[in-house]
């Protein structure tokens, strides 16, 4: 295959959303097509694409590629995001995991009961105040520049961004506590290929409604 990287998803954001704000972010157009049915799921399956049995896919450089952490870190190496060395990389590779375990915790709040939404969405507000967030908040402090690692726009700068507006949605004053992550979101924000991709019509996806959940629960759900 060559051309722009094809993406295969739901058409809502999940686990293929951090896939879309990277390729975004590095500026790469891509094609994306959503999977609606559960039969649509099982022929994937069926014709070996999926090699094991999930989605994300992303078809890039001649290959079909599982596993969002593996496609991400694909990603970032080819367009130059993951640091100039192993030392930055594994910085990197740490902040993105962090990210990673508190973007989990927002994956899964639309399929949590009614009765669990509230007390779950305490939970996200506490990790992302007491855990997350002052990581980052300090890490900028400290080094005084403008991204995470070795003062270059890298993965963990989009992840974080990612997450930031992720939890805003949800808590809308979680930042009023940290004045350098208030200011890198606006730098962030205002970085060309980032701008572009949170003006309306950008293959940004919503937050997910019951219609999303609906439609994940009957493709995946045996």
């Amino acid at each position: 295959m060559s051309g722009k990287p094809r993406l295969t998803y739901c058409n809502g954001r999940g686990r293929m959303e951090p896939v879309r704000w990277l390729l975004a972010a590095a500026g790469v157009e891509f094609e994306e097509n959503f999977l609606e049915t559960r039969e649509q799921y099982e022929k994937l399956i069926k014709d070996g694409v999926l090699m094991f049995q999930q989605v994300p896919l992303v078809e890039i450089d001649g290959m079909k590629m599982v596993q969002t952490r593996a496609i991400l870190s694909y990603i970032a190496g080819k367009y130059n995001l993951y640091g100039k060395d192993l030392k930055e990389r594994a910085l990197i590779d740490m902040y993105v995991e962090g990210i990673t375990d508190l973007m989990q915790m927002i994956l899964m709040f639309p399929f949590s009961p009614p009765e669990a939404k509230e007390k779950n969405l305490d939970s996200i507000k506490e990790r992302a105040t007491n855990r997350y967030f002052p990581v980052f908040e300090k890490v900028l402090k400290q080094h005084g520049q403008d991204f995470l690692v070795g003062n270059k726009f890298s993965w963990a700068d989009v992840q974080l961004i990612e997450a930031i507006l992720a939890v805003e949605e949800k808590i809308p004053a979680v930042l009023s506590g940290f004045p350098q992550l208030q200011a890198f979101k606006i730098r962030m924000s205002n970085m060309p290929t980032i701008k572009k991709f949170l003006q309306p019509g950008s293959p940004r996806k919503p937050p997910p409604d019951e219609c999303y959940v609906e439609t994940v629960l009957k493709i995946f759900k045996k």
